[in-house]
């Protein structure tokens, strides 16, 4: 009973929001799948990120569109530490890693679902 109630909040949950996972765990995923690799870099306090978790990434279909192109982390500078050396100046900061570790593409700043879409959609 209690693997079925896990099963059904776990897909609950997914369909409101992206599910974001640890870097160590991307890394994981990225060997099976292949996919790059999206760090989300953030503060607790960051009104900016605030406003991207509820305007951007609780949206049930952003969400879908985002874990089928990427394997996203979240890295909150409040407790964790950056992986790969990297620095941000400001949050939110978005990474995109390839398979090799090498970043594609850095993207500062708060967007809304459709600049954001725009800034992701041709990395590769």
């Amino acid at each position: 009973m209690n693997k079925i109630l896990i099963v059904i909040v776990l897909g609950v949950v997914s369909l409101w929001g992206v599910e974001f996972y640890t870097y160590e765990d991307a890394l994981k995923l990225q060997k099976k799948n292949n996919k790059i690799i999206m760090i989300d870099v953030m503060r607790s306090e960051c009104h900016y990120c605030i406003a991207m978790e509820k305007k951007v990434f609780d949206d049930p279909q952003m969400s879908k569109w985002i874990q089928k192109r990427f394997i996203p982390v979240k890295v909150n500078l409040d407790f964790d530490e950056l992986p790969l050396g990297l620095h941000v100046y400001f949050t939110p900061t978005f990474f995109f890693v390839d398979k090799n570790k090498k970043i594609l593409k850095k993207i500062p700043g708060s967007w809304n679902i459709q600049d954001f879409k725009d800034l992701t959609k041709n990395i590769k």
